[in-house]
């Protein structure tokens, strides 16, 4: 597996790929392999192939910083695919879990979006930034961004 992840480091794709899916066949059940190929597909544009390998990988019991990778990677294939319900099912439960992951909420707001909860994530985004951002400016405004990212639609008199 190594030499795969080397492959795709280097940018060559197709043979980490194809490297990827021989060793599966010898090790099927392995979480970890499951999620490797899944992102191998994905760095090729095959997210429909990826799925069931995200999807494997996670049931197989995938912990840590790769189910942390999985679930952003499955919730934003099945929103590139146009499953937007699942994707936010799926980003959800990322969120569930790692909580101060801002790549995660960053994809959550694009399936709301797709959803047309464009007041949720808005207010999302706002709240990310707000808090990742070095931008001086950004932090000079920082409790103004926090406080109207949930009073889009306010009018203030």
């Amino acid at each position: 597996m190594k030499q795969a992840l080397q492959l795709r480091e280097e940018g060559h794709f197709k043979e980490s790929n194809d490297r990827l899916l021989s060793l599966i066949k010898e090790s099927p059940d392995d979480p970890q392999l499951n999620y490797q190929v899944a992102w191998s597909f994905d760095v090729l544009g095959l997210e429909s192939e990826a799925v069931p390998f995200y999807e494997k990988s996670i049931a197989l019991g995938l912990k840590g910083e790769d189910l942390e990778g999985a679930l952003l990677g499955l919730g934003s294939t099945y929103r590139t695919l146009g499953k937007y319900e699942k994707s936010a099912e799926t980003l959800v439960k990322g969120l569930e879990l790692f909580p101060e992951n801002h790549a995660i909420k960053s994809f959550y707001a694009m399936t709301l979006y797709n959803l047309n909860r464009h007041q949720e994530a808005m207010e999302i985004l706002l709240k990310s930034l707000a808090t990742t951002s070095g931008d001086t400016y950004i932090q000079q405004y920082n409790r103004a961004i926090n406080f109207y990212a949930d009073k889009l639609d306010e009018i203030w008199k």
